[in-house]
């Protein structure tokens, strides 16, 4: 096992721990989420279920015996774990290099407490070098992109994906994000941007880092 993947294995291993009994449990999307699965699913039968953000996190929830619940179904969830592909000092968060950002979005929004677990190279002073993806409605495309450029952003569309909502993303590159809730304000009212992968007005409430040495939680400046 790689390096990385001892440290994704580390930190999903530890996120079990803020798992209570009886909890509903919002699952994300992405490799470290996949080994939080294997974590959950010795204890599967201590939950009483799970709410996936994406077709994925579902299936694989299900393959593992884990009930996999709507959230039209449920009024309150205690804790979301999920991954990120960027985390700064203030837990704001870029997320949507896996395409499940809206769901990830929604299940965040909705649950008390978010646990991102990541490992150490994604802690960054400065968000932005990772490209900040948008969830956009096909037919806004080549709008929304022009609107991006005039933001100082390099959109590119990422070809041949289609979200598990029928949309595709457009990832914008070259952009450092000093003031992430004011951008992601100004972005969201871009017509046909249906969402964008900063988590800074619902940022992380928790961040466990995983190094080569050890686990720990990240402490808000």
């Amino acid at each position: 096992m790689s390096s990385s993947d001892l440290k994704k294995q580390a930190v999903a291993r530890a996120a079990i721990e803020y798992v209570e009994y009886d909890d509903i449990v919002g699952v994300g999307t992405g490799s470290t989420v996949d080994f939080f699965i294997e974590y959950l699913k010795p204890i599967k039968n201590k939950i009483s279920g799970a709410v996936a953000s994406s077709i994925s996190t579902q299936e694989k929830l299900e393959a593992n015996g884990i009930r996999v619940l709507d959230l039209n179904d449920v009024s309150d969830i205690p804790i979301y774990i999920d991954g990120a592909d960027e985390v700064n000092s203030n837990f704001q968060l870029i997320k949507g290099g896996g395409g499940a950002l809206t769901r990830e979005k929604i299940i965040a929004g909705a649950s008390n407490k978010f646990l991102c677990i990541v490992d150490d190279s994604k802690v960054v002073d400065v968000l932005g070098k990772f490209p900040l993806p948008l969830e956009v409605v096909p037919m806004a495309r080549s709008f929304v992109a022009r609107e991006v450029i005039k933001k100082k952003g390099m959109p590119v569309w990422r070809e041949n994906f289609i979200t598990d909502n029928g949309n595709i993303i457009l990832d914008i590159n070259h952009m450092e994000i000093f003031e992430p809730i004011l951008l992601e304000k100004d972005l969201n009212k871009i017509p046909g941007i249906l969402t964008v992968g900063l988590f800074a007005e619902r940022p992380a409430d928790h961040i466990l880092v995983s190094s080569e040495k050890e686990v720990i939680e990240l402490e808000k400046k």
